[in-house]
C-alpha cells in the first residue's frame, strides 16, 4: 500500500477504504469466497494527477439497482451492504462492466493551491 500513498498524496485513506470494499466484493459476491478463483486487480498511478483501478471477478455480476440503499431506515443497522456506497463517496468516478464483474475505479487528485509568502 505504500506504493499507492506514494501515488495519491492526501487521499490515500479514502483510495485504500474503495480498494478494500472493491476487493471484498469481489471475493465474497463474485467468487462465493471460492479460493480456487482469482480476483484480478489493475492498478495504474498519474503521479500527482489521479489513481485508476480495476477489480475483476469470475462472478455472474449483478444489477446495481437491486443493491439495497444502506442509507435508508430499514438499512442503517446492517452490519454489511455498505461497499457500492463507500466506493462510490470515496472515489470520483465508479463504474461497473461485465454486468457488475468488474468495478473500474478513478480518484482524481486536487493539486493543492500554491502559497503565497508575505514579507
Amino acid at each position: 500500500m505504500q506504493l499507492l500513498a506514494d501515488c495519491v498524496q492526501g487521499e490515500a485513506l479514502s483510495v485504500e477504504l474503495a480498494l478494500r470494499e472493491a476487493l471484498s466484493n469481489a471475493i465474497l459476491h463474485g467468487n462465493r469466497a471460492d479460493a480456487r478463483k482469482l480476483v484480478k486487480v489493475r492498478c495504474c498511478c498519474e503521479r500527482g494527477k489521479a489513481v485508476s483501478m480495476v477489480v475483476r471477478d469470475h462472478g455472474q455480476g449483478f444489477k446495481l439497482d437491486s443493491v439495497p440503499d444502506p442509507l435508508a431506515p430499514d438499512n442503517l443497522t446492517s452490519d454489511h451492504g455498505r461497499g457500492v456506497f463507500l466506493m462510490k463517496t470515496f472515489m470520483d468516478d465508479v463504474t461497473f462492466e461485465r454486468h457488475g464483474a468488474e468495478v473500474r475505479m478513478r480518484k482524481k487528485l486536487v493539486p493543492e493551491p500554491a502559497q503565497t509568502f508575505l514579507h
